[in-house]
C-alpha cells in the first residue's frame, strides 16, 4: 500500500506556486523550449531567478499562515516531450532528480516557519493541453505516464499532480499508473470559455467518469488550473462530486490560454479582483483547501488570494 495525500483538516490551507513558466519567461526573460522548465537547470542566472520566485511563494505561505505545496520543472518531463528536447530516458530521470533536489533545498530554510511543506512532481498531458491534436486511450496513458511517476516515486516525492488535462481517458490512465506505483495523485482539469473540457464533457462529468472507471485506483482528489474564474465558476455545481475538488489554480486573465503563453509579456489581469473571486469561492466551498495560480500569476496574485482566504478560514 502506497502513501496517501494528507486529509483535509480545519485550519490547514495549502498555497502552491503561481504561473512559473509565464513568470520566468516574461518577467525575467528566460526562454522555455517547448514550454519546458527543466532545460533551465543548466542556466545559473535562471536558477537564481527561480530560487527567488519560489522563496516569494514560501514567504507568502509563511506570512498568511498557510501550509505549502511546491512543484516545478517537470510538466514537460515525459518521454515524448523529452525526446523533442533531445533528452534520453536517463537524461529525463536526471533532470527530475535535480528538479526535486532544488525544491527541497529552497524549502529547507522555511521548515520552521511553515507548518507543512510538500514537494511534488507535475505531469502534463502527452499532447498539447490546449488542442485535440492527439488521441490517447486509458491503457496508452497508463503506460506512457508510468515512466515519470515511477522515476519520481524513486526520488521520494510527497505527491504527483497531473495538470492541464482535458482528456478523460488520459486522466483515467494516469490515475491507474499512480495507484499501481503507490504515489498520491491529484488530477487538475482545464476548462474553456464554454465551461467544459475542450474534449467535450463538463467538469462534473469528467470527475464522475474518472472516479467510476478507476474505482479503488481513483485519484486522491481533483483540481482546476489554467482557467479563469469566469471560465470555471459556472461549472461548479452543487452535489457530492464537487467534494472531490480541492484545488484551484486560476489564470490571471480570462484571455485565451494559447494567447497568454505566446503574448510576449506578462498579462497579470487584476490581482486584487482575482483574490476576491477566489476568496468568494473558498467561502462557498469550505472543503477546498489548496490554492495557487497558473498562467500570468505570480506572488502578487498569491498574496491577494491568500489574504482573502485567510480572512475567511484562518482568522
Amino acid at each position: 500500500m502506497g502513501q496517501t495525500f494528507p486529509q483535509q483538516h480545519d485550519g490547514v490551507v495549502y498555497l502552491t506556486e503561481g504561473g512559473q513558466e509565464t513568470e520566468i519567461m516574461y518577467k525575467f526573460g528566460h526562454e522555455l523550449p517547448e514550454f519546458a522548465m527543466y532545460p533551465l537547470l543548466g542556466n545559473p542566472a535562471a536558477m537564481a531567478d527561480l530560487r527567488a520566485m519560489y522563496e516569494r511563494v514560501l514567504d507568502a505561505a509563511a506570512e498568511h499562515g498557510f501550509a505549502a505545496m511546491l512543484t516545478g520543472f517537470d510538466y514537460r518531463a515525459s518521454p515524448d516531450w523529452g525526446e523533442k528536447l533531445g533528452y534520453s530516458r536517463q537524461g529525463l530521470a536526471d533532470a527530475l532528480a535535480q528538479s526535486i533536489d532544488f525544491l527541497r533545498d529552497v524549502a529547507k530554510p522555511y521548515q520552521t516557519q511553515i507548518s507543512k511543506i510538500l514537494i511534488g512532481g507535475m505531469a502534463g498531458p502527452r499532447g498539447d493541453a490546449y488542442s485535440l491534436n492527439r488521441t490517447i486511450t486509458a491503457d496508452e496513458a497508463e503506460d506512457y505516464h508510468a515512466f515519470q511517476i515511477e522515476t519520481l516515486r524513486g526520488i521520494g516525492v510527497d505527491f504527483m499532480s497531473a495538470v492541464t488535462f482535458n482528456n478523460v481517458p488520459e486522466a483515467i490512465g494516469v490515475a491507474r499508473a499512480a495507484a499501481k506505483l503507490g504515489v498520491p495523485l491529484y488530477i487538475s482539469f482545464t476548462l474553456d470559455s464554454d465551461h467544459h473540457l475542450k474534449s467535450g464533457p463538463s467538469l462534473k462529468e469528467a470527475i464522475e467518469t474518472v472516479d467510476r472507471e478507476t474505482g479503488d485506483a481513483r485519484p486522491d482528489f481533483y483540481g482546476l488550473n489554467c482557467s479563469h474564474p469566469l471560465e470555471f465558476g459556472p461549472a461548479l455545481e452543487d452535489g457530492d462530486w464537487i467534494l472531490r475538488l480541492r484545488c484551484l489554480r486560476p489564470n490571471a486573465s480570462s484571455q485565451d490560454k494559447i494567447h497568454l503563453c505566446e503574448i510576449g509579456h506578462l498579462e497579470d489581469g487584476n490581482p486584487v479582483e482575482l483574490g476576491q473571486q477566489i476568496g468568494e469561492l473558498a467561502r462557498r466551498y469550505p472543503h477546498m483547501d489548496i490554492f495557487g495560480g497558473c498562467c500570468g500569476t505570480w506572488d502578487k496574485h498569491l498574496n491577494e488570494i491568500a489574504r482573502n482566504i485567510r480572512a475567511i478560514r484562518l482568522n
